[in-house]
């Protein structure tokens, strides 16, 4: 049981105006002129309707900017959002975790020139919690209710306490990201923070799986490749029909029902609509649909490979067995950028990601030295301010290592 506390609860955020959707032309022409006219940075939020929709669509696009008020608008009711492009132009926008909402505004042509994270830079500050939610309450003493985060936002009309919700989300953005700036330039840390944004700004989308259903929870328990073709076959007659009635694939029928399904194909329609592990909102609707799919993949002489090639480094508890020169190297490194993540009060995700650290790891550049694990280092798209931090820890790390007799590492590990 939580301890009782005398201190009082944060007050609630409330709108510092009504909250109305821009959905006409005269209510968009409007708004475009409010944001023109506007001053300094714009706040941007967008809202999809993730887990309900096919699609990773915005149906809400929230801004407000200095002189310029909040703007709630539906993307939807407009053929382009041109005029609003031109009218954020040359703005700083201010987002938060950008990396989310980059992609379905520039779905609808809105592309910043420029950025601030202030999720990123709450992460480079040290705060224990990154959530807008947490960041509002540290730095601005408000409480902001978060419970409408997950709701349909393609339902129309909105109701209006998801608009509230909605409008609270950037309202207070830029409050929290001038506390922000003063505070990353109090720790020295201004420059660093323009790198990461910039980073997440110009960060390059991965490129679509060439076999995406392979990504089908559960799949790794297929066994065989004609199981695995009626996994497959499943999974595109399900995306299809999702993405024709733009729904949640997962809604229309779960993975482990498909999974289910592949592992012990039926033999007819009838003991395919009698599984009881078969089951979903379309499961029974679509019948017709499914069977054909697994008549399919029971029949198909396009059998899929039961294991792909991929570049994917092993897990490290593997590694001592499959390359122990490599585990000696990322188990003396961990530690040393463990303590320059300290001393720079950050997440040591922060200071590098894993993965960049496990490559160098197990490949290493030939010779070792600063220069060689910096140029490494800039290869696999670390920030300059990365590089000057790590790369010097990272080569002594590895020679250290690689130096150390076998016998002596194990014992010491």
């Amino acid at each position: 049981m939580a301890e009782p506390t005398d201190e009082p609860a944060p007050p609630d955020a409330v709108p510092a105006q009504p909250v109305v959707v821009v959905d006409d032309p005269a209510a968009y022409r409007e708004a475009v002129r409010r944001i023109a006219e506007g001053d300094g940075p714009i706040a941007v939020d967008a809202e999809r309707a993730s887990g309900f929709r096919y699609s990773q669509r915005a149906y809400l696009i929230q801004l407000f900017r200095r002189g310029s008020g909040t703007v709630l608008i539906d993307p939807t009711a407009f053929p382009d959002l041109d005029d609003l492009a031109a009218a954020m132009s040359g703005a700083e926008w201010v987002l938060h975790a950008a990396s989310q909402d980059l992609p379905c505004l520039r779905e609808v042509g809105l592309d910043p020139e420029r950025i601030f994270d202030t999720e990123l830079g709450a992460r480079l500050l040290g705060f224990e919690r990154v959530g807008l939610g947490a960041v509002v309450e540290q730095l601005l003493g408000l409480h902001l209710a978060k419970e409408h985060s997950a709701a349909d936002w393609s339902t129309r009309p909105l109701p209006k306490p998801w608009l509230v919700y909605a409008a609270l989300d950037v309202e207070l953005l830029l409050d929290v990201r001038d506390h922000e700036a003063r505070l990353l330039e109090e720790v020295g840390k201004s420059r660093i923070a323009e790198e990461e944004f910039e980073a997440v700004r110009t960060r390059q989308p991965k490129p679509a799986p060439t076999e995406p259903w392979r990504r089908l929870s559960g799949v790794h328990t297929v066994r065989g490749s004609r199981n695995l073709a009626v996994a497959r076959e499943l999974w595109l007659a399900r995306d299809a029909y999702a993405r024709a009635v733009d729904s949640a694939p997962g809604r229309l029928v779960p993975d482990a029902s498909l999974v289910a399904v592949a592992r012990t194909p039926p033999s007819t329609k009838r003991e395919l609509a009698s599984m009881r592990s078969f089951n979903g909102r379309a499961s029974r609707s679509e019948i017709d649909r499914w069977w054909s799919a697994v008549e399919t993949g029971l029949t198909t002489e396009d059998l899929p490979a039961a294991r792909v090639p991929s570049d994917a480094l092993p897990p490290p508890r593997a590694w001592s067995d499959r390359n122990p020169e490599a585990d000696r190297r990322l188990k003396a490194a961990r530690p040393r950028l463990v303590r320059i993540a300290e001393d720079l009060d950050l997440p040591t995700e922060n200071l590098l990601t894993p993965d960049v650290l496990r490559r160098l790891a197990w490949a290493p550049p030939q010779p070792v030295d600063a220069g060689t694990v910096a140029e490494a280092l800039e290869e696999q798209g670390a920030r300059p301010w990365q590089v000057v931090a790590t790369a010097q820890a990272i080569a002594g790390a590895f020679v250290e290592a690689d130096q150390t007799p076998v016998d002596e590492a194990e014992a010491s590990s």
